[in-house]
């Protein structure tokens, strides 16, 4: 468990894959707010102030899920008040999507043919175009879609597998910014599941597709 202060009200949490077969615990259980889920939160906090003078809440706090492919989950407590921007929670988003897209790119530049030493350095990870978020139930998929502004150009898809639904959210046509907004609403009411080809195409093989198209658009009216 390796357990990173961000901020004064913020403390980042990471659980390898090995962590959490020996708690028995994944990150559906996480989503659906399992009692092993909480006691695996109040653990965490205990250790994080321990380790980082870490000094929680007092009412209550965000937890925020990130999946991280092959490797683990990411969880971020905040103490975040009304008035406070969510800047830092936007960025903390987009930069976890860029790295899964980043290390998914490694892989594949390593596999083909002609990756050989001496190459030059490879270009920057582009912005991030398309994530999948992952919903304990329709109802929170629903409410996420009525917060979003009607007039916003992204495109989605909605699938549902282990009574868990998945959202996968590409940007569309939206301006980058409304778009990155919308990602940061989406671990709101849920989580972000991945950012990457493979993870798509497993959810496309073992998942059901409930809205092949404009998904957010139709579960908003």
């Amino acid at each position: 468990m390796k357990i990173e202060r961000v901020d004064e009200k913020t403390v980042k949490c990471f659980l390898s894959n090995e962590e959490l077969e020996e708690y028995d615990i994944d990150y559906k259980d996480f989503i659906m707010r399992s009692e092993k889920a909480r006691e695996v939160v109040q653990e965490i906090i205990e250790q994080a102030t321990e380790e980082v003078g870490y000094t929680p809440p007092k009412f209550a706090f965000d937890l925020q899920i990130m999946v991280v492919a092959d490797q683990g989950l990411v969880l971020t407590f905040s103490d975040k008040d009304p008035d406070v921007n969510d800047n830092s929670q936007l960025m903390e988003c987009l930069k976890e999507m860029k790295r899964i897209l980043q290390k998914t790119r490694e892989a594949t530049e390593q596999m083909a043919p002609g990756a050989a030493n001496g190459a030059k350095q490879a270009p920057a990870p582009p912005k991030p175009e398309e994530a999948i978020f992952v919903f304990s139930s329709l109802r929170n998929v629903i409410s996420y879609a009525k917060i979003l502004p009607a007039n916003l150009r992204v495109d989605s898809i909605l699938y549902k597998r282990d009574d868990l639904y998945y959202l996968h959210l590409l940007r569309g046509h939206a301006a980058y910014d409304r778009y990155s907004r919308a990602c940061i609403q989406a671990m709101e009411y849920g989580a972000l599941y991945a950012a990457d080809e493979i993870s798509l195409l497993q959810l496309r093989e073992h998942g059901s597709c409930l809205i092949p198209e404009k998904a957010v658009k139709k579960l908003r009216i």
